[in-house]
């Protein structure tokens, strides 16, 4: 089984340590000899860290996801991902495949640390405690990709060190959401209130995971409670805005009131998200020498007209100019006349270095859809909350009443409607449209509205072949519909 192997490999390189005693032999380190010490826990964390790879669980998974909303469509190989009315192609089988690897490779290092690093003596306990939490939230995390993508799944909560731990059913949603919320309640008690190092978890990271499962499970009062929590007692404010541009600072490293996790990157390294977004070259948003330029808006959906010019972030998000050579600023070509400017590379006065797992922005409309579903209509804190959100988008002050204020007396449909549209335009192109969709049931009457047709079949993603061949508790009647 592809990801099995993957594995092992993975724990074999765990214990490339060069810290074994003298009569261990150099080129293998056990388990036995390897979880030894406080050392020892740390790599083990670092490498189940690892596997969220250089964005969020790599490109590939990025790239699935973010093109299965209803604004944007693929260019080249990516294109067949949004031809809707057909299943995946052969390739993107193979992209969906490779995020399953990845999930289930981090998880199987976080049950590494599960399993192993209780036992390790010589370690101080509070760093003990850390770690372990760590290894929870990143499973959960895991598990809450894998079950809103593909739906039942493999449950493995122990560390799979060869074969013989292969076998292993798709376990029923519920079943993968008791276990995210079980280790996600293990994570908040337990993580610190900042993360150890820079993109590592803290409680509050921990919080947020915790609020976005049970919205998506539809327990409104927890989601409405931890997102309370976060609001009213974590360490984080809004950024203020009075021009497009500020929204940067929402986006950059060890500076931003706003980040509770992020993927940072150095300049040195950054993210690959921009190669996707940008037409080689094209100053002042992408200097790179090439590009894959391969995610284009849609401007018959949300993102086209209908979206006031008022909002800032509709000039944050899109563009239709650059500067040529000789720093004149031109139109785009016509044949792609806008494209997405949030993710950029590095560029004179602006640092654009981490790609967002949770931001305190999303706190607010994790409250106001979960408060108002819970109490049937929106209180005056739910809306209040909401309008926060607008208000700050349009440059006012975030606390104050505004012109662009929604108004009281919203039906709770209405005022639901309000906030997943809020959501599309704050958190364009940050992964949470499609689940988004999905999770409200709206996803049809979404795309039928910017002119496109979705086959049922597409709602999940395929099952890999690799999994069905040699998972003697998975066969091919297991797979999902369409596959």
């Amino acid at each position: 089984m592809k990801n099995i192997f993957l594995l092992i490999i993975t724990t074999i390189l765990f214990s490339g340590c060069e810290k074994a005693l003298e009569e261990v032999p150099k080129d293998f380190v056990s388990k036995a000899n390897f979880y030894k010490n406080e050392e020892d826990a740390e790599a083990a964390i670092a490498g189940a860290y690892a596997g969220m790879q250089n964005d969020f669980f790599g490109i590939t998974n990025y790239l699935m996801t973010e093109l299965h909303g209803d604004y944007l469509f693929g260019r080249g190989s990516q294109a067949p991902i949004t031809i809707w009315n057909q299943i995946l192609n052969q390739q993107n089988i193979g992209r969906c495949a490779t995020n399953w690897s990845s999930f289930y490779t981090t998880i199987n290092r976080a049950n590494a640390v599960l399993d192993n690093v209780p036992n390790i003596e010589n370690i101080d306990a509070n760093t003990q405690k850390q770690i372990l939490a760590e290894a929870h939230f990143l499973r959960a995390l895991c598990y809450f990709e894998l079950v809103r993508g593909w739906g039942a799944v493999p449950l493995k909560t122990t560390e799979s060190i060869d074969l013989s731990a292969v076998e292993a059913p798709r376990a029923p949603e519920s079943e993968v959401y008791d276990l995210i919320v079980q280790d996600c309640l293990i994570a908040e008690n337990d993580l610190g209130e900042v993360g150890g190092e820079t993109g590592r978890a803290s409680k509050w990271a921990a919080k947020m995971l915790l609020t976005h499962v049970y919205l998506t499970i539809e327990n409104w009062p927890g989601a409405a409670e931890k997102a309370n929590d976060v609001i009213t007692n974590g360490p984080f404010s809004l950024i203020n805005v009075t021009e497009s541009d500020d929204f940067y600072k929402i986006f950059a490293v060890d500076t931003s009131t706003e980040d509770i996790m992020s993927m940072h990157h150095s300049e040195t390294k950054g993210s690959t998200i921009p190669n996707y977004l940008h037409r080689a070259g094209n100053v002042p948003y992408n200097y790179s020498s090439g590009g894959v330029f391969a995610w284009l808006p849609d401007t018959n959906s949300f993102i086209g007209d209908s979206w006031d010019n008022n909002d800032l972030r509709k000039n944050f998000n899109l563009y239709t100019q650059y500067q040529n050579a000789d720093g004149d600023w031109v139109p785009l070509p016509s044949t792609t006349p806008v494209l997405f400017k949030k993710f950029i590379t590095n560029t004179s006065g602006i640092s654009l270095y981490s790609v967002p797992i949770y931001r305190f922005t999303e706190a607010y409309l994790f409250y106001a859809e979960a408060s108002s579903m819970a109490d049937g209509s929106p209180s005056a804190l739910a809306l209040e909350r909401l309008n926060m959100i607008k208000r700050r988008a349009y440059g006012y002050d975030p606390t104050a009443v505004s012109p662009v204020d929604y108004p009281s007396g919203m039906s709770g449909n209405d005022f639901r409607d309000a906030i997943i549209q809020e959501r599309a335009y704050e958190f364009i192109t940050e992964r949470r449209r499609w689940f988004d969709l999905k999770r409200t049931g709206k996803v049809k009457e979404a795309f039928a509205a910017a002119g496109k047709t979705i086959i049922d079949e597409r709602l999940l993603y395929p099952i890999p072949e690799d999994e069905i061949n040699n998972n003697p508790a998975i066969s091919q009647q297991d797979q999902n519909p369409g596959y």
